[in-house]
């Protein structure tokens, strides 16, 4: 068990180094100036360089990359170009809203899915079954920007239940700040949760067909009593893996639901600084991005061998 677990810490460190050398690499070689960008066109060249000597700009690459990697180890994440502010203050105001958002919206995929693949492989090939699958099949057709504007247009324009967009801010209370994000965390959901729900229904009967659930049931097992006793814990392994990805999606792709509720969470922080050029805002949000993708991925692992007690014999 401990080999391996250091065989995954392994793999976790290795690939965020690769993470980051991609992430350097891919912006660094982006056409353009970030120093030309925040003074303008019409800068004259002198106070261009002189400002991207301030910034570093006219470093080696290498030099560039070292010292953004130091600073991620000591915690220094840097001054934004564009704010003037420290990197890590705009990260941590922008995951106050993204995380607790894409926490919610994981919440109601779990539920929606799971109840929804449950009652679907119960009632393997009935209606029921027939018709909870094509609608799935329609909600992960559904982008998720388009599905946000029609929940704007009836729970906000027509029914006036919801505010069409922005964020009150945690200070004006944790009920305001939750209903705010309720329809964003909706919008996000549906598709991940159409995903989960066809992923746990072919998983449920999978499982249903294996030899100890028959030996379960010839025993005197209901069926749903042999559901809940023997079939989800193994029907779990991959349904845990669509979430530990989806969750980390849920984080990851909230930039076009944030503009389009206009919530100043780290989609829209990544969005802005990319208008702005500012390329160590850029760079340090989306290793976090990358950070918490390979953290979900270890955790996945660890439930793995929780889930399923064979994992735990093989694994040396």
């Amino acid at each position: 068990m401990a080999s391996f677990l250091l065989r995954r810490m392994a793999v976790f460190v290795a690939t965020l180094i690769g993470a980051s050398i991609v992430i350097f690499v891919v912006l660094d070689i982006l056409p353009g100036n970030a120093a030309l960008t925040i003074l303008g066109p019409d800068a004259s060249p002198s106070a261009v360089a002189a400002l991207s000597h301030k910034l570093g700009l006219d470093e080696p690459a290498l030099t560039r990359y070292l010292g953004w990697i130091a600073g991620l180890l000591r915690g220094d994440l840097g001054v934004s170009y564009a704010y003037d502010t420290p990197v890590a203050e705009l990260i941590l105001a922008g995951l106050g809203v993204s995380l607790p958002l894409a926490v919610i919206a994981m919440v109601l995929t779990v539920v929606i899915a799971l109840s929804l693949g449950i009652f679907a492989a119960l009632r393997h090939n009935s209606v029921s079954d027939t018709g909870l699958m094509a609608i799935s099949q329609i909600g992960i057709a559904i982008p998720n920007f388009w599905f946000a504007i029609l929940l704007i247009l009836l729970f906000s324009v027509r029914l006036h239940w919801f505010a069409a967009g922005g964020f009150p801010g945690w200070g004006a209370g944790p009920l305001m700040a939750l209903r705010a994000l309720i329809l964003p965390a909706f919008a996000l959901a549906v598709v991940q949760a159409a995903i989960l729900a066809r992923v746990t229904r072919s998983s449920i009967i999978e499982v249903m067909r294996e030899d100890f659930v028959r030996t379960a049931r010839a025993k005197g097992l209901t069926r749903r009593a042999a559901l809940w006793r023997h079939v989800l814990r193994n029907a779990m392994i991959p349904v845990v893996t669509i979430m530990g990805l989806q969750f980390a999606n849920l984080i990851a792709g909230t930039v076009v639901i944030e503009n389009v509720f206009y919530l100043p969470g780290l989609g829209r922080l990544i969005f802005q600084a990319i208008n702005n050029r500012d390329l160590i805002v850029v760079r340090d949000c989306v290793m976090l991005l990358a950070a918490l993708v390979v953290v979900v991925n270890f955790a996945i692992d660890l439930v793995y061998v929780a889930i399923d007690p064979r994992l735990k014999v093989h694994a040396p």
